[in-house]
Parts: C-alpha cells; structure tokens; sequence
C-alpha cells in the first residue's frame, strides 16, 4: 500500500515483494477503486442472485464502468464483476444463480416389479462374492510367493 501511494509500478512492487506482478496488479486495481479497505479484506463475501444480476446488468448496458459498479454494489474484486458479465451475456439471470454444491445424487432405479428389483440385488451381490474371491485368490498368490522365498 506505501508503494502504491508513493507512485511506484505494479512491477516494481512485485519485484520488491516477491509476488507475480498479475497479483499487484489486481490489488493497485482495487485499491484505486475502493482505497486501502479494499486491500485488507480476507473473507469472502457472498452476494445474492439479485446483487449479481444488476451489477452485471448495469455493466454489461453501458450505465456503469467496472470501478462505479465495484464501488456501487461494494465489490473488492474486478474478478467477480468480470465472470458475473460473462455468466450474463452467455446465459441472461439465471445463468448467476447459486450452483447446487456436491456430488449429485444417484438416481434410484425404478424397477417395474419386486422380481426385477430381488433380480438385480442378486446379481450386484454375485458381483460382490466374484471380487472378493479373486482378491482373495490374489492375496493367497502373493502368500505363496513369500513363502517360497
């Protein structure tokens, strides 16, 4: 922050502090936009479906420049805004709401009868007898060959 009010370069502050200049240069973005407060956020914020679509739509219509917007809907970051933008112009609103998290669900199978259902539990656990014996074939192999040693 002192080299950034003292005037010097993003690569110059890099240089001197060890980190990638892309790194300095998003910070001397946010710190001219937002000032020093910008520069001492460490949590992430969550903005909601409604925050997102009107800061990508005031972008993305031309009534408001990135740093406005940043400062308008109090955004730390030119990242966000820019993937909120694109997310809008590929996909409209719904494009920025909230991604389910995790791994899907496995869809049950449906199973028209009692008989087809037993039917496929019997052969998922034959399938389960056949690994298990051939591990066990495989760890009486590797005994053997100790033994002989």
């Amino acid at each position: 922050m002192r080299y950034f009010e003292m005037g010097f370069a993003s690569k110059i502050v890099g240089r001197l502090l060890g980190i990638p200049h892309s790194t300095v240069k998003r910070w001397l973005y946010a710190y001219r936009v937002l000032g020093k407060e910008a520069l001492f956020v460490t949590a992430h914020r969550r903005y909601d479906h409604e925050t997102k679509v009107r800061a990508a739509r005031a972008v993305v219509e031309g009534r408001t420049t990135k740093p406005e917007a940043m400062e308008a809907f109090g955004l730390k970051s030119s990242t966000q805004i820019n993937a909120w933008r694109r997310l809008y112009r590929e996909g409209g609103p719904d494009a920025l709401l909230p991604k389910p998290r995790g791994r899907p669900k496995k869809p049950e199978p449906a199973f028209s009868s009692r008989e087809e259902e037993l039917e496929a539990r019997v052969r998922e656990l034959e399938l389960e007898l056949e690994i298990q014996k051939r591990i066990n074939a495989l760890a009486e192999e590797i005994e053997q060959r100790r033994r002989t040693r």
